[in-house]
């Protein structure tokens, strides 16, 4: 109930925050992957001409979406390809499955040569190549644990420096406990050691 309290009085603090600050609505983490704030309808067409959008993950609940933003049949009109793992802000984290559906999401619009051989196989055949956009409402926390459970995975890192990495890119990410706990635990149980049996 918090959370929906809240949800409106905060997202026009991240309105306000973009305008006053040198915050920026998303930022680009990787050549494929833009962290960013909750997309509103009137950015979507040039989202997807300006960073080729080809993809969506709004980590949003229902409620977060509606107003302002697209679900799954706007984006489509658009092209784009739309999951939704909702995750209820400021008191939770998402879960492993949602962190591992997430993952294997964003990996079917990699480039060929750069997507992730993951076990099991993605859901879904491969897409054509172009950029994810993953969102909570203001990309700090929810959005930002699933993008560095997606870093952790295609790049062999450490909880650590994937956070270094996103804080280099988008410097107002906040992650706490347990958000740092998802990474930690995603990192252990899809990322063993070399020559560790799976």
């Amino acid at each position: 109930m918090f959370a929906r309290i809240t949800f409106y009085p905060s997202l026009f603090y991240n309105v306000m925050m973009e305008k006053i600050t040198s915050r920026n609505w998303y930022d680009r983490i990787d050549e494929n992957v833009i962290l960013g704030a909750l997309p509103f309808r009137s950015m979507a067409q040039e989202l997807v001409r300006k960073e080729n959008i080809k993809a969506v993950v709004s980590m949003n609940e229902d409620y977060e979406l509606w107003a302002f933003s697209n679900n799954r049949a706007r984006w489509a009109k658009h092209g784009v390809e739309f999951l939704q793992l909702e995750t209820t802000d400021i008191f939770e984290s998402p879960c492993q499955e949602k962190l591992w559906k997430g993952v294997n999401f964003m990996n079917r619009f990699l480039p060929p040569g750069e997507r992730m051989a993951l076990l099991p196989p993605a859901d879904g055949p491969p897409a054509e190549p172009g950029t994810i956009y993953v969102h909570c409402k203001a990309g700090r926390t929810r959005s930002a644990t699933l993008v560095g459970c997606y870093l952790i995975m295609k790049n062999g890192w450490s909880p650590e420096k994937a956070v270094e990495h996103m804080r280099e890119c988008r410097p107002h990410i906040l992650l706490r406990s347990k958000q740092w706990e998802a990474l930690r635990l995603f990192h252990q149980t899809k990322c063993p050691p070399p020559n560790t049996p799976t």
